[in-house]
């Protein structure tokens, strides 16, 4: 799942490795989703991004976004994106398909969910979460600052919430998901299940900390290992709280690691590391 480590990893390869490359050929919504969420007729997208050039592209929390010549192109959480040199096998099943003037192209396929939107300059593109991840400070920047960070957890309907609530809904912090959030919560030695107003000073600082220098280490390290960047690799930032260490010991404790159903999801949680009070 696409979330901050993730789509900052995918557009910094998109810029690495696909700029100047002009569109040829679109095969959109050839393998039909119940759950693939498009913007517009994906029918259209030809006449929108055949001919044009990739000039940039950009991490926004949950979402890359691809700019090309006059038009822009959105992938959401969900969506796996591939780029395939010329020799390179292309997924037989793809929601949508860019060929490219140098016999490259570039994949997105959706397994559960996920968006994929087009739309040309000058027309508004209409989604609450996008806009959040454009006017929200990014935990990789420095105006994600302490001050920042105690406001956004000041609000009286946040601090009723617990810490899985508070951080890993609503992008409250963009592209802060329930995936990112256990490694976060396990070096601040925190519980997903605490409730947000009793953070103490140190633990607030603890956590706003951890935020920080995990994001980091996991963007700088091209994304977690749990997730695939755009050459289908895993990540280099190698996850602890995750499926595969399910009963393993902490390397910080030597208890084993815990997975909990919580929230309509799983948390994992070391009961050394992350006791609740």
């Amino acid at each position: 799942m696409i979330e901050l480590p993730e789509s900052y990893t995918l557009a910094k390869q998109i810029n690495e490795n696909l700029l100047g490359k002009r569109v040829t050929a679109v095969t959109a919504a050839a393998s039909p989703h119940k759950f693939a969420w498009y913007y517009g007729d994906p029918a259209d997208y030809a006449s929108r991004l055949i001919d044009r050039e990739i000039t940039s592209a950009i991490g926004l929390g949950i979402f890359v976004e691809i700019c090309l010549s006059h038009t822009r192109l959105l992938f959401s959480d969900g969506v796996n994106l591939r780029w395939h040199p010329k020799a390179g096998p292309i997924p037989k099943k793809h929601q949508l398909l860019l060929a490219f003037d140098d016999g490259s192209s570039l994949s997105a396929t959706i397994a559960m969910y996920g968006g994929i939107q087009c739309w040309e300059e000058g027309n508004d593109f209409d989604n609450p979460y996008y806009k959040i991840a454009k006017e929200k400070p990014s935990p990789l920047t420095d105006d994600f600052d302490k001050n920042y960070f105690n406001q956004l957890l000041s609000p009286e309907e946040v601090q009723k919430l617990s810490l899985k609530a508070a951080l890993a809904t609503e992008q409250r912090i963009p592209g802060l998901g329930n995936g990112s959030l256990q490694d976060i919560l396990w070096k601040a030695k925190l519980n997903p299940r605490q409730k947000t107003n009793t953070l103490t000073k140190e633990e607030t600082n603890r956590l706003y900390i951890s935020i920080k220098e995990t994001f980091f280490e996991m963007a700088h390290s091209g994304g977690r290992s749990t997730e695939k960047d755009l050459f289908g690799e895993p990540g280099g930032y190698q996850v602890v709280m995750c499926a595969a260490n399910k009963e393993k010991p902490c390397p910080e404790c030597g208890n084993l690691i815990q997975k909990e159903s919580y929230m309509g999801g799983s948390v994992y949680t070391c009961p050394g590391c992350q006791p609740l009070a």
